[in-house]
This record gives C-alpha cells, sequence and structure tokens, in this order.
C-alpha cells in the first residue's frame, strides 16, 4: 500500500516537472514550485528523487520513453541503410521538434551528474532498431557509421541549445551526413541489405549465380 502511495505521488510530481520543462526548458523548474502544485513538501520531492537533477532527468526519462522511443520497428526487407536510418532519426527527432524545450532540457540534463541515465536509455532503445538496419554491414563500416552519426547528432543538439542553428535544421543536416554515409559508400551499403536479407527467415539458402 505504501508502495502505491509512493507510486502515484512521483508520477503526480514527475507530471508537474514535465509541464514545467514543456514551459520553461531545463530552468523552468523550480522544486518549491513543483511541490506546492504536486501537492507534497519540498522534503517528499527531496526523499523520492534526491536532487533537482535526478528529477528532471526521471521527467525526461519518462518522456522519452513514450514519445521518441515507441515504435522503434525493425526494417522492412529490403529497406536501404539510408532509409532505415533515416526513418529512426526521424522518430527520435520530429517529437523533439514539436517539444523544443524538451531538447533544450535533454541537452542540458545530459551535460549534468545523472545525465548518463539518459544516453544509457537512448542505447537501450534505439541500438534493437540500429543494429537491425545495420546487420550484414562491415564492421569497421558499423563503426565508422555510428561514430560519426553520434557526434554529430549531438553536435547538432549543442549548435541547436546554443542558438546557432533553428531545431528544424537538424534532421536535414543528418539526412545530408547519412546519404553520404550510405550512397558514397554504395557497394558496403548494398552488401548490408543482401546480407541482411539472406539471414531473414524464410531467405532462400540457395547461392546466387
Amino acid at each position: 500500500m505504501a508502495g502505491e502511495q509512493e507510486s502515484e505521488t512521483s508520477q503526480r510530481i514527475l507530471a508537474v516537472v514535465l509541464e514545467a520543462l514543456e514551459r520553461g526548458g531545463y530552468h523552468g523548474v523550480h522544486l518549491q514550485e513543483v511541490a506546492r502544485i504536486a501537492r507534497v513538501s519540498l522534503a517528499t520531492v527531496y526523499k523520492l528523487f534526491g536532487t533537482r537533477d535526478e528529477l528532471i532527468v526521471a521527467a525526461l526519462a519518462q518522456w522519452m520513453a513514450g514519445a521518441s522511443y515507441a515504435d522503434l520497428t525493425a526494417p522492412e526487407p529490403g529497406e536501404s541503410l539510408y532509409d532505415g536510418l533515416m526513418r529512426l532519426f526521424r522518430r527520435v527527432f520530429e517529437p523533439w521538434e514539436r517539444s523544443p524545450r524538451m531538447l533544450e532540457a535533454f541537452h542540458r540534463a545530459r551535460s549534468g551528474p545523472s545525465g548518463n541515465r539518459l544516453d544509457a536509455q537512448g542505447l537501450i532503445a534505439v541500438l534493437p532498431a540500429a543494429a537491425a538496419v545495420l546487420d550484414g554491414a562491415d564492421p569497421r563500416y558499423l563503426e565508422d557509421i555510428g561514430y560519426v552519426l553520434t557526434n554529430l547528432s549531438y553536435g547538432l543538439i549543442g549548435r541547436y541549445v546554443d542558438g546557432t542553428i533553428d531545431i528544424t535544421d537538424i534532421l536535414p543536416t543528418l539526412d545530408r551526413a547519412v546519404y553520404r554515409l550510405t550512397a558514397d559508400n554504395a557497394d558496403l551499403a548494398t552488401a548490408a541489405v543482401v546480407r541482411r536479407a539472406e539471414s531473414e527467415p524464410g531467405a532462400s539458402t540457395q547461392a546466387r549465380p
């Protein structure tokens, strides 16, 4: 009973924090105001979440799970690396385009002491879908793509938060990068799709002529 009540209180607090993040971003979360709106004491907020940073990370993790990391599906048969990677990027970034203050909050929280939790959540959510898209790729090619796109993604997020690009510039920039990494490496990209198709259930084991 006590556990259920504590969980209900936590969810009420997180709902208030998410509203504050949507309105004012990372700096719009004030714990005394959160406690007042959630109808709990400030001591309860600290008891359940420890610090302001941990509270914001918990709220962002909940939002990301429902908004950006839901429905990360496996590739369709024959889907190109370009199409598969951009499908994943759009699924992650389009909710941020609709809620830009959440992206700003994500960037600042990720740089804080509890930010590794957000990185871990992203890996757990995205890695299986990305691995399915890239299945069959040459390991060195896969490593290069992952390194370039991961660093580019975080760099673009940082530039948006700094005000040097618009949030709507992120996906087009990623689109160009993914195209260059796949179209300009057409042989490797095509080979990955062929090997992935051969490993799918029901694929013919007959050697190609």
